[in-house]
């Protein structure tokens, strides 16, 4: 599928809506500050609650991680507004609470910050899949694989690799290192402060509450929120009429507004998740903090027209796992056995 710099019928241009959205770009610091309050403080009470209950053997108390991680999740949407500093007006500001909230969310912010910068620079260019982007092969580069190849592919793109183990080694393991950017010394600087902050905070939970109770909340909100957060992740570019196309027919403003989707989720779970799901808007317009996209879809309603993604045909994106670059989308395994 190629892009050009016209818009699909009946849809207007990204050049269009890249001009009338940048009004939108401005942040307001006491919204700012009141949003990182409303997520920060229900996280830690939540959890301490949960914490206290398991120390007092009451291991039901680990339900509370639920609305803990959903916390968790949308301090790390947070997070990454201040990566494009969008949250504050001011740089400092933006990069003083993104490290911080980088040692909640085991995301060191800088090398983060790096990663996603070029996964919203290369999105949808099948010749620029790098760091920061869930992989993904063509049904012709998946086709002239060993068989050894294919297997391993298939493995990596299982629900239960993607979606639960993926992201425990992501948040666990693979952020403890600058995985990627080794030779980079201030990816280094990045990883190596957050995992000083992280053993502050164990150190500080294990001799408060002892290190069974404080570990197991601590891992339950930190696995729930990584899984929900790779899913968040994996929608926004993973379904059907997504689009992809190669380095001298690809435009980066039409690849972010009809290759991402706009998940269209209830209000409850869209002012969780910190209107992440908006994110046609926001790849077309990053500087645009998040409290303000829902404004851009309530004064331009045609904007929900845009690759819409309600919660039931969200689940059908799990299967898709290849391009198809002759028909222009996503396709499954069984798809690919089919005849044609």
């Amino acid at each position: 599928m190629a892009f050009d710099s016209s818009a699909p019928t009946g849809r207007l241009s990204a050049a269009h809506w890249r001009k009338v959205l940048a009004v939108y770009r401005a942040p307001q610091l006491a919204r700012s500050l009141g949003e990182i309050a409303l997520t920060i403080l229900p996280l830690a009470g939540f959890a301490l609650a949960a914490t206290l209950l398991v120390a007092n053997g009451i291991w039901l108390g680990l339900v509370l991680s639920v609305p803990a991680a959903a916390f968790l999740v949308r301090l790390f949407m947070l997070q990454h507004d201040c990566g494009h500093g969008s949250l504050f007006a001011s740089r400092g500001l933006n990069d003083a609470f993104g490290r911080v909230l980088g040692v909640l969310t085991l995301t060191p912010y800088g090398y983060w910050q790096a990663s996603h910068a070029n996964h919203h620079g290369t999105s949808g260019n099948l010749d620029r899949r790098e760091l920061g982007a869930i992989e993904l092969m063509t049904v012709e580069e998946y086709q002239s694989r060993s068989t050894v190849g294919r297997f391993l592919y298939r493995f990596y793109r299982h629900p239960m690799v993607l979606f639960a183990i993926g992201p425990a080694y992501m948040f666990f393991l693979q952020h403890r290192l600058p995985i990627g950017m080794m030779a980079d010394r201030k990816a280094w600087i990045s990883v190596m402060g957050t995992n000083l902050g992280m053993a502050l905070v164990l150190a500080t939970g294990i001799l408060v509450f002892g290190a069974v109770p404080f570990l197991a909340v601590y891992g339950a909100t930190v696995f729930l929120a990584a899984a929900a957060g790779v899913w968040l992740f994996y929608v926004q570019h993973q379904f059907e009429q997504t689009s992809w196309a190669r380095q001298e027919s690809w435009n980066l403003h039409e690849a972010a507004l009809n290759g991402s989707s706009f998940y269209d989720l209830p209000q409850p779970l869209a002012w969780l998740t910190a209107n992440i799901g908006v994110h046609h808007v926001h790849h077309l317009h990053s500087r645009i903090p998040f409290y303000r996209l829902g404004d851009a879809l309530k004064d331009y309603p045609e904007l929900r027209g845009y690759s819409r993604l309600g919660m039931r045909e969200s689940l059908s994106c799990a299967r898709l796992t290849l391009w198809d670059e002759a028909a222009g989308r996503m396709i499954g395994f069984r798809e690919l056995r089919q005849p044609a």
